[in-house]
């Protein structure tokens, strides 16, 4: 798909957003002091396509930990200097590649005692594109659990996870555990085994040494049973092609790149996700999820992903950026700390 086919796909979807947050209520609003940032792939396609960019100078980044530095008025339940997490969005008032941002008082959590800035910043992007896909009610993915139920339960059906080391793919690992999904099947390095399997993966396909066009054979060796979910955390189209070559009839792919049109072929569904809680058609998933996000990180469901922390506070970033469009990280989130002076 071209730049400008991303671009206007994108357009519709922010247009759609201009128009009801002007005929519906807004939610109060905080600004929130920028600890940590994480750094995703879609931060330097930005950079470099253009896409979701309303006008310059431009702020991006949507991964953020910090403190809560003011109270917006109507806002409850919340304090200057609460430890909190969340999900930023494309717009200069709310981007977190800045040492202050905006964010909306409903879609905000509470940074567990145990982890810090860097950890919880590294969860919101990664863990809103898995869940999204997984849980969040059809068509905005394959309503797996769409309450986020502890209830819910897939025992004993195999699932794929395709780029299971990418920080996408690693909570979508943790969400299939929770539903009981066996075997969890991860196509990733073999270096991650013992990581991906802490996450619960329960088999792993080296990307080494098995292509992606023998995938299909080397899950069928993983498991006897039929292969009804696949998550492709990669996002492009030969991991696509080879997750649906992996399903029986019936069987249903999600996919991170957001500019691929759904679709359905041989009785198989590919559906493609945005995980944004911040559209008006998923909000009502995001506020189910930031409601049980705390409890979730604290009883250990979801655990934070490895970070690596950047030195050097914006110049960090900047230099973090070209490492990840070169595709020199793997197995770890790349962390930003807006506050620190850059040398």
């Amino acid at each position: 798909m071209s730049d400008e086919s991303i671009r206007r796909k994108q357009a519709r979807s922010f247009d759609h957003l201009s128009k009801t947050n002007s005929t519906t209520p807004k939610p109060a609003n905080f600004p929130s002091k920028v600890q940590a940032a994480g750094l995703n792939p879609v931060d330097w396609k930005i950079q470099a396509r253009g896409f979701l960019v309303e006008s310059y100078p431009a702020v991006l980044g949507s991964d953020a930990a910090g403190d809560v530095e003011q109270v917006g008025e109507g806002v409850v339940g919340w304090e200057k200097g609460d430890n909190v997490f969340f999900q930023g969005f494309y717009r200069n008032e709310r981007a977190t590649f800045q040492q202050y941002t905006t964010i909306p008082a409903d879609l905000v959590a509470k940074i567990p005692s145990k982890y810090t800035y860097s950890q919880a910043a590294s969860v919101p992007v990664s863990l809103s594109c898995a869940i999204y896909g997984l849980y969040a009610p059809k068509p905005l993915g394959l309503g797996l659990n769409p309450k986020i139920d502890s209830s819910v339960k897939q025992t004993g059906q195999p699932a794929l996870v395709l780029g299971g080391s990418t920080s996408v793919g690693l909570y979508a690992i943790q969400l299939l555990r929770y539903l009981e999904f066996n075997p969890i099947i991860a196509y990733a390095s073999l270096k991650h085994f013992v990581y991906l399997k802490s996450l619960g993966a329960t088999f792993i396909v080296d990307r080494q040494q098995v292509s992606l066009a023998d995938l299909p054979s080397a899950v069928a060796r993983a498991s006897d049973k039929p292969l009804k979910v696949a998550f492709d955390a990669v996002g492009n189209a030969e991991a696509q092609e080879a997750g649906m070559s992996c399903l029986v009839e019936g069987g249903e792919l999600i996919t991170v790149n957001s500019t691929t049109k759904s679709d359905s072929d041989d009785g198989k569904i590919m559906l493609a996700v945005f995980g944004t809680v911040h559209l008006p058609h998923t909000r009502a998933f995001g506020n189910v999820l930031y409601e049980r996000l705390p409890q979730l990180i604290e009883q250990d469901v979801v655990v934070p992903a490895r970070v690596e922390d950047l030195p050097n506070g914006l110049q960090g970033i900047v230099d973090g950026l070209q490492r990840l469009k070169r595709n020199e990280v793997s197995g770890v989130k790349l962390v930003g700390h807006p506050q620190e002076q850059s040398n």
